[in-house]
């Protein structure tokens, strides 16, 4: 990918969180199988966990 301004890169949205991502340079031979964000989405956790995890059990 040759220079570009940020606002011309690709964006995908995440699969976990639903939040738009922008293409990264790390990313530049993976992009079509990249999903998530982050790690923290790719691991299932963007932020709707809720109770789950938590030590918290069922009544």
């Amino acid at each position: 990918m040759k220079h570009r301004k940020k606002g011309d890169l690709p964006t995908k949205t995440c699969a976990t969180c639903g939040l738009p991502f922008t293409w990264r340079k790390k990313w530049e031979r993976v992009w079509d199988d990249v999903r998530y964000c982050s790690d923290k989405c790719r691991r299932g956790r963007g932020g709707q966990g809720g109770a789950q995890g938590r030590g918290a059990s069922p009544k």
